[in-house]
Parts: structure tokens; C-alpha cells; sequence
């Protein structure tokens, strides 16, 4: 692979994409970008508006333009959304233009950090606490065959940042 001069860290909502991003972004001293941050200022909409307002495909849609965005983009680590992968030819898209990262947790570890955010995500809403993890081993199974095509496949509950920074260096430079 030839030197990659941008990230894309994808997995699952609750897998830390953005805070590891923020993270890995300042390790490296790279920019750090938020799909969800460009699509609120293209839009002039919070996401949980853009659902209720306009429907989960009007997201889908605005998610793949801003993806689109980061392909002059340097230097730059960029947090997806849980499902970007998932819509459209956005997977084919990050993996040509970029290292591709899948942070991966379980379902119960996903669920743990879940739980504690009632009302912030979309998808979430009206799925009560008895049914999340449920939920969430459906959506992931659903899921995995594009965020197994990473090319960094990440296990969170057994790697440290320093062990993801390491291995991010290895694969940049």
C-alpha cells in the first residue's frame, strides 16, 4: 500500500470513532473531521433533525455527499457514521481513497456505552434498554460485511490507543 494521507474510522455507533479520531488526529498532528459535523453544516440541521424531518435515506444521501468532500483532503483522520459503510458504494469510495479503520466491540460492550445515550442517536429512538443489545447484534451482523473490509480491523476491547497508534504509523508511513 502507498503511503495513506487520510484515515477512515468506521464500525458501529458507540464504538468511539470520534473520540478516538480526535485521538489519533492529534497524535499524528494531522486535521480531524466528523462526517456527522459536515452534514449539520450542509445541511444547517442537527442529525437528529434530519431524521425526524427528512427520514433516514435523506441522511443516507447527505452523508455519502459529505463523504465525497474529504476526497482532497489531507493529512486528515475522518470519523463515519455507523452506517456509511453500509449505503451506497461509500465502502469502495474510503478504501480507495484512504486507510480504512473498523474499531470493533461487542454487542454487550457497545451496549454498555449505549445505554448512557438516551435520545442522542437517531436509530436508537424507541428502542428501549431490554431490547439494545439485541438491536445491536442484529445491526452488526448486518453490518460487518463492510466494516470486515477494513483494512485495519481494530479490537477494541484487547488494543490500547498506543498499540492502534503503533500500528496506524506502520501502515502511513
Amino acid at each position: 500500500m502507498q503511503k495513506a494521507d487520510k484515515i477512515y474510522l468506521i464500525g458501529f455507533m458507540g464504538s468511539g470513532k470520534s473520540t478516538t479520531g480526535r485521538r489519533l488526529a492529534a497524535y499524528l498532528n494531522w486535521s480531524f473531521l466528523d462526517l456527522d459535523e459536515i452534514i449539520e453544516k450542509n445541511t444547517g440541521m442537527k442529525i437528529r433533525d434530519i431524521f425526524s424531518e427528512k427520514g433516514e435515506e435523506f441522511f443516507r444521501l447527505s452523508e455519502s455527499a459529505a463523504l465525497k468532500e474529504t476526497e482532497f483532503v489531507s493529512n486528515t483522520v475522518i470519523a463515519t457514521g455507523g452506517g456509511a459503510p453500509c449505503f451506497g458504494r461509500n465502502m469502495d469510495f474510503m478504501l480507495g481513497h484512504g486507510l480504512t479503520i473498523y474499531l470493533s466491540l461487542t454487542p454487550d460492550k457497545l451496549k454498555e456505552r449505549l445505554a448512557k445515550s438516551d435520545g442522542k442517536r437517531p436509530l436508537l429512538k424507541g428502542i428501549g434498554k431490554e431490547n439494545l443489545e439485541e438491536y445491536i447484534s442484529a445491526k452488526l451482523e448486518e453490518r460487518e460485511k463492510w466494516y470486515l473490509s477494513a483494512k485495519l480491523i481494530i479490537d477494541c476491547n484487547k488494543t490500547s490507543f498506543q498499540g492502534l497508534c503503533n500500528m496506524v504509523k506502520k501502515l502511513i508511513i
